[in-house]
């Protein structure tokens, strides 16, 4: 078996019931158990009262699972050593028949396989700070730019250089629609000042945009920034203290590559002692209750 999909979500898409697809990374490489698991079977509990099913992705032992149960989901939070798996890692994950954590971009691609649209995730990745001397670009761009689905976030990550991320989706002809905000998402906080060319009043709206997309066999995805609720967030000139010594500390340690987004994280989530990881928990439950209701809007359509 290349990809298993679950009973529950094959019924779902031949029956137009939406279905909303999750990663895994933030299961595995996010949070500590038992917090990984609780907030991700959250997130699903979110998706299904909203009358959609949720498809959480992951690789287990080399095969892909599209909609894992909550017992593989409760494994997935305990297992210690699992992979980071990008769109490079893939062939090797799946050859050598090991446990892989779907990120934004691998969740993409079999979120398309399965025939899903709509996927919530917490905060793509992006351009780097200094990528002009890096050339540390996150994989997910390139996926937004080539695979046909729609990407529910809160912005991207707050620790990346988000002018040049903006400017990076405009050049590979990706959609950034903001969901009643006319600026990006900064992930932790609501406002990165940054405007957007489309604020999009309503999940309608936007299920729209991706109906006419796909009709126009226009290739590629859409990236729907879905602010944090302004109760939970850190304000922008707050949380980029402790993002600057962050990346000062990266430095000091080399640490670089796929390695740096979890390093700034932890390091984020140490220093505002856990008030990081609360706002990352509240912004991708919301990203999930608008996820659903974009999927069910869409679903109306076809």
């Amino acid at each position: 078996m290349l990809v298993k999909i679950s009973q529950e979500v094959q019924e779902a898409l031949k029956n137009n019931i939406p279905v909303v697809a999750l990663e895994s990374t933030i299961i595995s490489h996010g949070m500590p158990y038992p917090k990984n698991v609780e907030t991700a079977l959250n997130v699903e509990k979110i998706i299904r009262e909203q009358g959609a099913v949720p498809a959480t992705i992951g690789i287990i032992e080399g095969v892909p699972v599209v909609g894992m149960s909550e017992e593989e989901i409760e494994l997935f939070g305990k297992k210690q050593g699992i992979l980071k798996a990008s769109r490079r890692d893939l062939p090797v994950i799946m050859s050598k028949g090991l446990w892989g954590a779907t990120t934004v971009a691998t969740t993409m691609i079999f979120a398309q396989y399965a025939g899903i649209e709509v996927f919530v995730t917490g905060g793509i990745g992006g351009v780097h700070k200094e990528a002009q001397q890096t050339f540390d670009i996150s994989a997910d761009l390139q996926e937004l730019a080539n695979t046909n689905v729609t990407v529910v976030c809160a912005g991207a990550k707050a620790i990346l250089d988000l002018p040049l991320t903006l400017e990076y989706l405009e050049t590979f002809g990706v959609p950034v629609l903001g969901y009643k905000s006319k600026n990006l998402g900064a992930f932790y906080s609501s406002d990165s000042s940054l405007p957007l060319d489309y604020e999009m009043d309503s999940e309608e709206e936007i299920a729209k945009a991706i109906y006419y997309k796909r009709k126009l066999n226009l290739k590629g995805g859409i990236l729907v920034s879905n602010p944090i609720p302004k109760e939970y967030e850190i304000p922008n000139e707050e949380i980029n203290v402790y993002i600057n010594k962050a990346i000062e500390d990266a430095k000091k340690e080399g640490i670089k590559g796929k390695d740096t987004t979890p390093f700034l994280l932890k390091h984020i989530k140490e220093h505002t002692e856990g008030r990081s990881l609360e706002a990352n928990i509240k912004l991708v439950y919301n990203n999930a209750l608008v996820g659903a209701k974009i999927a069910k809007e869409y679903a109306k359509l076809k």
